[in-house]
């Protein structure tokens, strides 16, 4: 788990925007596997292995007005297991995966896969955002402020699952403001200062 600390505004959601697509590079390139992905498009992004858990999940991370089983397969609908050939949505197909994601990942929401995003607690919204970014077996986790304004259990709860990320062998990029989630979970500590790396570091030799 490489973590990039730093500040707001140093820096880090221009990068977060440039790595993930949500913005275009000025200038330099950028490589997934070997393979410049800088002028790839967000869907061959996510369909190559990258997932993106936001900064912001009402701007980014959910569609709000959508149910809870629509949010789940936003980067997946298009795959043959939730569409048929003639591009119908498979209603049934979408609705199984959708419980059985909010059964692993222990998300609460009154109707169940039917509720809409917008009525959830922000701790079930992120964990719904986890389920769909980390069941799409990723190779690289990019994750931004993932616990910003939750309670303590859904904080334990989402620094587990990126850890078991780690554990698979996946690569994971944490941005984060929060020292002790900085230093609790980090391999790897990056420190950014007005756009700049300004340090690199051990988190096991270093204090706060």
């Amino acid at each position: 788990i490489v973590c990039i600390a730093g500040i707001d505004g140093n820096g880090q959601t221009e990068f977060v925007y440039g790595l993930t697509g949500l913005e275009p590079l000025k200038a330099g390139t950028i490589t997934m596997n070997g393979e410049d992905i800088t002028h790839m498009p967000i869907r061959k992004r996510m369909t190559s292995g990258m997932s993106h858990i936001p900064e912001d999940r009402h701007k980014h991370g959910l569609v709000l007005d959508y149910s809870l089983e629509d949010n789940i397969v936003l980067q997946r609908y298009f795959e043959p297991q939730f569409t048929n050939k003639l591009g119908f949505l498979k209603r049934k197909e979408i609705r199984r995966y959708a419980n059985r994601l909010i059964e692993q990942y222990d998300i609460r929401s009154g109707q169940g896969a039917i509720t809409k995003a917008r009525s959830m607690s922000g701790g079930n919204q992120q964990k719904a955002i986890i389920a769909r970014e980390l069941d799409r077996d990723p190779e690289i986790v990019i994750a931004v402020q993932p616990v910003r304004g939750l309670d303590v259990g859904a904080i334990e709860y989402i620094h587990k699952q990126l850890v078991e990320q780690r554990n698979e062998g996946k690569a994971v990029l944490l941005v984060s403001l929060e020292l002790d989630e900085v230093m609790d979970i980090s391999d790897r500590i990056i420190v950014m200062y007005e756009g700049e790396i300004v340090a690199d570091v051990n988190p096991k030799e270093i204090t706060v």
